[in-house]
């Protein structure tokens, strides 16, 4: 069984979906973005993932002060991405209501990762965002030259307990995860691994937990309506 997270996407306080990574290609889909959280824990969903897109395409957090009411609407727990590049971003997002906090860019500057392993413990995840194989960084908006299998590699052995893997090819895309690449990172690392990107159907959803992955976020799909969260809990099983 896997857990499935439903996705809330953070631009200019309002809950909103981008097609790979695109900030020229968002869709609003809610002006009260704690509503839309309790919308879903009202469906059952066991965890959240909210990114703030502001702060992952400017460095910083942007969007807390919604990250606050979103912690506060629901009982369920929250994890946040996007802009948290320091040990001090990520207290404040941690003071916010998030009980998670989820690094990208960090992972790649200098010794980030391993002060943030060292000072966060299980409240830190790494997102592995990958194009075409290789990471992406702020906000989506640069490649590296870095593999993203070299770079899971990497932080599961700083000590990095959870990961987020995301094909941004995938992303808003509702084509269908790509299963060959979390497939190989589920079973290269010593982590829990958490599926992102292109999860449209039940199908996909099975597809994804015989993998070997521990939970599966999906936004586009339950928001346009292609799949309920309750088919993708059952799916899950």
């Amino acid at each position: 069984m896997i857990q499935i997270i439903p996705a809330i996407d953070l631009r200019g306080g309002k809950c909103v979906r981008l097609v790979q990574g695109r900030y020229d290609r968002e869709t609003v889909f809610s002006d009260d973005p704690a509503e839309t959280a309790r919308h879903w824990e009202r469906e059952g969903a066991p965890r959240l993932h909210v990114v703030d897109l502001d702060g992952a395409r400017e460095g910083e957090p942007k969007n807390l002060e919604v990250v606050e009411r979103i912690a506060r609407a629901v009982e369920i727990p929250v994890q946040l991405g996007g802009g948290i590049r320091t040990e001090e971003a990520a207290r404040r997002a941690l003071a916010a209501g998030a009980d998670r906090v989820i690094i990208g860019t960090a992972a790649l500057e200098g010794n980030a990762a391993g002060r943030l392993v060292a000072a966060l413990g299980e409240a830190l995840a790494v997102s592995i965002d990958a194009r075409e194989g290789r990471v992406a960084v702020r906000g989506w908006v640069e490649t590296s030259d870095v593999r993203s299998l070299d770079l899971a590699r990497e932080m599961a052995e700083l000590g990095v307990r959870c990961l987020v893997f995301t094909d941004i090819g995938r992303d808003g895309m509702l084509q269908g995860p790509n299963v060959d690449a979390l497939r190989e990172i589920v079973e290269s690392v010593d982590a829990s691994v958490i599926a992102s990107g292109g999860i449209t159907s039940v199908e996909h959803v099975r597809a994804v937990r015989e993998t070997g992955a521990a939970a599966a976020i999906i936004g586009t799909a339950l928001y346009v309506g292609r799949l309920s969260l309750r088919e993708a809990m059952e799916a899950a099983c």
